[in-house]
């Protein structure tokens, strides 16, 4: 088959096409010929070094969709032929609360779906919906799953609040969006780029605050006078900054750090603000169908960028990393 393999870390000219054996299913695995992959953030933090337990060479990708092509021996055959979109989570155990240790994404350690062929247990393939394209069942899986957990498992985000998503354009972050619109709150949005506020204000968002120009903590302030949750990917500053615009009580759902460690974090205004700080990571099988409920039936569909072929992997993350993309990047895959 071919696929992408990352043989050593570097910028986006490591990612080559090559020439590779076929994956092999064991007894409870599945074989899936992939129409669609989609890039995360994650693929770029492992070909840079940036990852927790990098081993190469590799062929990472986390998300994908397409139909069965073989099966395991102790795997009943009729799912040969489905079309399928994969759970990309590996061994969360048994308490929904968090993941356990021996949690994996697939894309690495196990390799991904940059790759005509991927090896997957066939507990983590569920029936794509046929409301979706590929390309759009292959975007949903990272991503929208950690912004289900987020508004719906872990935020308990619910109708007549008043939300801040942080960083608007990235895929996790408009499908935060997508669905705290659904629940029925009121939504604002914090970007660097005014056409993206712009595209925000268009998916629902009632306004935005580019936080290039603008102190967007006092404009949000002038603008709302306070925000009951803030969904938040980006940590380090932005993470401080956002306990200053949350109501006493609010909370914060925190899903990732593309900005590294708080420098100064004051602590006094969490405990006087009465404040709930929330992590969430991913999320469960459970999670990940309750993410196809509210995408299944093609009343939301996914935001889509741009659409790449899978010999053009290196020119989708040097747009990844340009932070030029609103919604997810797509890989086709023939």
């Amino acid at each position: 088959m071919k696929a992408i393999v990352l043989r050593e870390l570097g910028g986006p000219e490591k990612l080559r096409l090559e020439e590779v054996p076929d994956p092999i299913p064991g007894p409870n695995d599945v074989i899936v010929r992939l129409k669609a992959a989609a890039l995360n953030r994650r693929d770029v933090w492992i070909r840079i070094g940036r990852y927790a337990g990098i081993k190469l060479p590799i062929i990472v990708g986390s998300d994908g969709a397409g139909e069965v092509a073989a099966v395991g021996s102790s795997v009943d055959r009729s799912w040969i032929g489905k079309p399928v979109i994969i759970y990309p989570a590996f061994e969360w155990g048994e308490d929904p609360r968090a993941q356990s240790t021996n949690f994996r994404i697939l894309g690495l350690p196990d390799d991904g779906t940059y790759a005509q062929l991927v090896r997957v247990p066939v507990a983590n393939v569920v029936p794509k919906p046929d409301a979706l394209s590929f390309e759009e069942a292959a975007a949903l899986p990272v991503a929208a799953l950690t912004a289900y957990r987020a508004v719906v498992t872990r935020g308990q985000i619910k109708a007549g609040e008043t939300v801040l998503v942080t960083g608007i354009g990235g895929g996790v972050a408009t499908f935060v969006l997508q669905l705290a619109r659904k629940a029925g709150t009121t939504v604002y949005v914090t970007s660097g780029s005014d056409d993206k506020i712009r595209k925000a204000k268009e998916m629902g968002a009632v306004d935005g605050v580019n936080y290039r120009s603008q102190d967007w903590v006092k404009e949000v302030k002038e603008r709302v006078g306070g925000i009951d949750v803030v969904v938040d990917g980006a940590g380090g500053e932005t993470f401080d900054k956002s306990l200053d615009v949350l109501k006493p009580g609010g909370r914060v759902i925190l899903y990732g750090a593309t900005l590294g460690p708080v420098k100064e974090l004051q602590v006094r205004r969490i405990f006087w603000k009465q404040l709930n700080v929330f992590g969430t990571t991913m999320g469960t099988l459970e999670d990940f169908h309750g993410m196809l409920r509210e995408y299944g039936d093609g009343t939301l569909r996914p935001v889509i960028d741009s659409v790449f072929g899978l010999e053009e992997a290196s020119e989708a993350h040097r747009r990844m990393e340009a932070a030029d993309q609103f919604g997810k990047i797509i890989l086709r895959i023939g």
